[in-house]
């Protein structure tokens, strides 16, 4: 039985650990047929070293998401091993730990100016540089948290969250001429390192202990790794500047 990404070749960004929920994309893309490239920074031997776990071999670019350099190369790095490309994933965040944890009123513009750079402009950077690998069009799948409502300890990722999605309606706009699609996954929280490196993340994470309609399992990357595979294929041929929640369902809970 064919999988639903079959013959696909698809670009993921942000495979940290197996904890993260990139490397759960990698693995059920794999498994779904896909040809899959990574990208990492600022450490590709660790990337390479968890890609090692994976059904297949898989390649790893290094790719710093803020150096012009780094995307002006990318096309052809990806073209010399791949040809070419159908589905790109963004799994990329970042802000300076005085941007997090109960700091918001205090933040200097420098460290929300990074947060902004890393979490939401890279998604159109990294669009653009993979665009022209793109001539068929293709699905660019993003990750973001829940930008709705101010959560606790999150402080400036959520500005940076609410500007990747409006990011991706804009890519959603512009490239829609080309064929190319671009969505978001909005996860429940993850034990993942990025979250990890969130002062209080606990606090945060305990939201969804008591009002998750469907269990969530903090230590279960890959319902949000089908979610993204899900938007990769051809079964959302006509869906773009969409956020889809795989949340188990809290982001529709009242108080």
């Amino acid at each position: 039985m064919s999988g639903i990404l079959d013959g696909k070749r698809i670009l993921i960004t942000g495979v940290l650990m197996e904890s993260s929920i990139a490397f759960h994309a990698a693995k059920v893309a794999q498994e779904q047929g896909a040809e899959v490239i990574l990208t990492a920074f600022p450490r590709p031997t660790l990337t390479e070293r968890i890609a090692k776990k994976l059904p297949k071999p898989a390649k790893v670019i290094e790719l710093d998401v803020t150096n012009q350099e780094h995307l002006d190369r990318l096309a052809g790095l990806v073209r010399d091993e791949l040809g070419s490309l159908d589905g790109v994933v963004h799994s990329i965040g970042f802000a300076p730990q005085d941007a997090l944890g109960g700091n918001f009123l205090n933040t200097p513009f420098e460290s929300v100016s990074t947060a902004m750079h890393v979490s939401a402009f890279s998604l159109k950077s990294l669009a653009m540089a993979c665009k022209p690998l793109m001539s068929e069009g293709g699905s660019i799948v993003g990750l973001t948290f829940d930008a709705q409502y101010a959560w606790p300890q999150y402080d400036w990722m959520g500005p940076a969250k609410a500007a990747l999605e409006a990011t991706s309606r804009y890519l959603a706009r512009d490239l829609g001429k080309d064929g190319i699609r671009c969505n978001l996954i909005s996860a429940g929280p993850i034990g993942s390192m990025a979250a990890k490196s969130i002062p209080g993340f606990g606090e945060l994470a305990d939201v969804w202990n008591t009002r998750a309609p469907l269990a969530w399992d903090m230590k279960d990357p890959e319902p949000a790794g089908r979610g993204i595979v899900a938007l990769l294929s051809d079964f959302f041929p006509r869906t773009t500047g969409e956020i889809i929640h795989v949340d188990s369902g809290v982001h529709m809970m009242g108080a």
